[in-house]
């Protein structure tokens, strides 16, 4: 049997070889680009509205959905090249910021704490809408916030939550594959 998927992508556990990275580094650069933009347009957006109405703004939503694209677009590119499945995405908060010494941000050992997941399969609104199967993970952004609010006020502690879309979001060292067998 081949190491390759229907869709020709390398998912070989050996070396791929050569690969010239200029495609991947060419979305990288259009993507960057973009964010300049998106940084620029909010910080003008923000400067003449309230926070609530800049998120609405319609500049502002053209160029989170242009981003959200771009990085399907990456991802897109990173495997079909090198059969990698990449989460450049996905946000998380631990606390742990890497530039200080407390004990508090020390990864968990396994055991100790549990990942635990809770998916949603969406379908695009029906009838007229202004919003994009990218905003779902807005939506799911806000009520992850309240799930970890709640979380914390009954006494559990939130090492890590993200927000992924197409697939759980994974981890380090919270490893649940044996239960899938």
């Amino acid at each position: 049997m081949s190491d390759q998927t229907s869709h020709g992508h390398e998912h070989s556990d050996h070396p791929l070889g050569p690969v010239d990275p200029a495609d991947l580094h060419d979305a990288v650069d259009r993507l960057a680009q973009a964010l300049h933009t998106y940084v620029d347009t909010a910080v003008g957006v923000r400067s003449e509205f309230g926070a609530t109405e800049a998120d609405e703004d319609p500049r502002v939503l053209a160029l989170e959905s242009r981003i959200s694209t771009m990085n399907a677009e990456l991802y897109d590119r990173v495997h079909a090249a090198l059969g990698m499945h990449a989460d450049l995405t996905t946000l998380a908060w631990d606390g742990d910021t890497g530039d200080d010494d407390d004990a508090s941000g020390a990864p968990h050992e396994p055991g100790t704490a549990e990942a635990f997941h809770l998916g949603f399969v969406v379908g695009p609104p029906s009838g007229a809408s202004d919003l994009s199967m990218d905003s779902v993970l807005d939506l799911l952004d806000s009520g992850g916030e309240e799930l970890v609010t709640r979380l914390v006020e009954a006494g559990f502690e939130v090492v890590e939550w993200a927000t992924s879309r197409g697939e759980p979001a994974d981890f380090e060292g919270f490893d649940d594959d044996e239960d899938d067998e």
